[in-house]
């Protein structure tokens, strides 16, 4: 997870304001993808590319600390990197090359590409040599491999509509990058997938701005459109000239990942004309439903308390909150969750989640003696998070806990940037294992599993975390809730079909290991 942005001036003459403004008034909307920090790369004729920091989150606002302290250094032009944490896939940082100021390059990249391992040894193989493992330092030595081989070793003009389609030709994964050159040239690319956003505006005072998400353009005036998969917006550095180019061989449909809408985006982000926000809590309305005919046959206590996690489920809980009230069911709206800090605990190691989700939550009530708390979310993808916040409520005196989700099981992992790498480490496939072998093949239907098959998943991963139960929603209607048609959305989380044949190829083999003691491991592609 992480997030990208620029800023280009075309014109001084409408506006007073600067690149550095810009970012500094977009990050901050972009946050949700990354608490880690903000690595800034920007350049001018007479000092060609430099790079900067900007770590502060606080009050909603983010200041660019440059690293060379030079009040007279105005760029023209800056790109910027979300990290979802230090020293991840995508970092800004200085990739230098031998042969002057035009070799300079710097990169800001959401997403993740599949097949790195065969890109990199083919480059080894070549002579290259990779001093680190980000995506992002792959892409840079895969763009500086093209130039050299096809225009600076001929003394002649890059043409990054070229490099780029190599690229994308080669590709398996989901990449929105943002390139910055030692001239001042700009290139924004999403590869012909189209699973990360990447979006543009121009604006009416003379800046042409980029962004992960439509949201960071609100309250600015100008026009915007979104960067369509397989395709670049090169701005040339001189001129400001700007120029939209295919560089897929053919036309792709974005097939935007699930994540986005659920958990990653921004509220106020939009989808179709339909924000994050409403697709929330209109999921959340469904759940309610759900959740309502659930507690009718449970005993409840005097006191029900719906209560979100924080910080992406409170509209889930919102629309499950107004819709228990249409059924009959009374309840109040509290926050019984807090958090000590903003960074997410879905990435990382077993060891250092463990450690963060101890740190960052804590009951925000001081007694919930007797009570009935509704916890919504938008997903239970590993179910340690889900464990320990059920196992504070219980201790400090609930009498249940119910989890309501806003997405049926995660059963398939994630390469293309969301840090779920395996099988093993989801939810799902902890409780698969101990289902008897007919249960086990039922369930292995995931999105179209029968819903009493969903019921024995939804119990026992509800006692493995020690809540009372835990609803999740139904496939068909996530589905029905989700902006734009079906095609257009990566939903491999819930299917297992994966948006690229790498990624399936990847997936299907941890599959077949997970499942080589059923007959139905035989029907799973190599």
């Amino acid at each position: 997870m992480s997030g990208v942005a620029a800023a280009f001036l075309c014109s001084s003459r409408e506006s007073r304001a600067t690149v550095y403004d810009q970012l500094e008034y977009m990050l901050p909307k972009l946050a949700l993808r990354g608490q880690a920090g903000v690595s800034v790369a920007a350049f001018t004729y007479t000092e060609g590319v430099r790079y900067a920091k900007a770590v502060h989150f606080s009050c909603g606002s983010v200041r660019i600390k440059h690293v060379e302290q030079d009040l007279k250094f105005r760029p023209h032009v800056a790109i910027a990197q979300i990290h979802s944490r230090c020293g991840g896939t995508g970092d800004v940082k200085p990739i230098r090359y031998s042969a002057g100021d035009s070799r300079n390059f710097a990169i800001s990249l959401d997403g993740a590409v599949v097949n790195s391992r065969e890109l990199r040894g083919e480059l080894l193989a070549q002579g290259h040599r990779l001093g680190g493992s980000t995506d992002a330092e792959l892409l840079l030595r895969w763009i500086e491999a093209s130039c050299e081989r096809d225009y600076w070793r001929h003394g002649l003009p890059v043409s990054y509509e070229n490099v780029f389609r190599d690229i994308d030709d080669r590709i398996d994964g989901a990449i929105s990058a943002l390139f910055l050159d030692g001239q001042g040239n700009l290139v924004a690319y999403r590869n012909r997938s189209g699973l990360r956003p990447l979006e543009t505006m121009q604006t009416d005072d003379g800046f042409l701005l980029f962004a992960s998400e439509n949201c960071a353009f609100a309250g600015l005036e100008g026009k915007t459109q979104q960067i369509l998969p397989g395709h670049i917006k090169y701005v040339d550095g001189k001129t400001g000239y700007c120029v939209d180019r295919s560089v897929s061989n053919k036309r792709y449909k974005a097939k935007l990942c699930a994540y986005e809408s659920l958990y990653l985006g921004n509220p106020k982000t939009s989808v179709e004309g339909q924000s994050h926000f409403e697709t929330r809590y209109n999921i959340g309305v469904a759940l309610g439903g759900l959740v309502a005919q659930r507690l009718q046959g449970e005993p409840v206590s005097a006191f029900t308390i719906v209560s979100a996690m924080p910080h992406t489920g409170g509209p889930y809980a919102d629309g499950l909150f107004a819709s228990l009230a249409e059924h009959g069911l009374f309840a109040l709206r509290r926050e019984v969750v807090a958090t000590q800090f903003l960074h997410r605990t879905l990435i990382g190691t077993p060891g250092e989640r463990k450690s963060r989700i101890a740190q960052k939550y804590r009951v925000s009530e001081t007694s919930l003696a007797k009570t009935t708390i509704v916890i919504v979310d938008e997903a239970l993808i590993r179910g340690d998070t889900s464990q320990a916040v059920t196992n504070m409520l219980l201790a400090a005196g609930a009498k249940a806990v119910h989890w309501a989700i806003g997405s049926p099981p995660i059963v398939a992992p994630n390469y293309y940037g969301m840090g779920i790498d395996t099988l093993e480490e989801l939810a799902f496939w902890q409780i698969w294992k101990r289902l008897p072998p007919e249960q086990r093949t039922q369930s292995l239907r995931f999105h179209k599993m029968e819903p009493q098959v969903l019921k024995i998943i939804e119990s026992n991963t509800a006692a493995s975390i020690s809540a009372a139960t835990i609803t999740y929603l139904p496939f068909p209607l996530l589905v029905s809730l989700l902006p734009g048609s079906q095609d257009g959305v990566d939903l491999s989380p819930f299917t297992f079909e994966m948006p690229t044949p790498a990624g399936q190829k990847r997936a299907n083999r941890n599959l077949r290991e997970l499942v080589a003691d059923l007959p139905y491991s035989e029907s799973i592609p190599a």
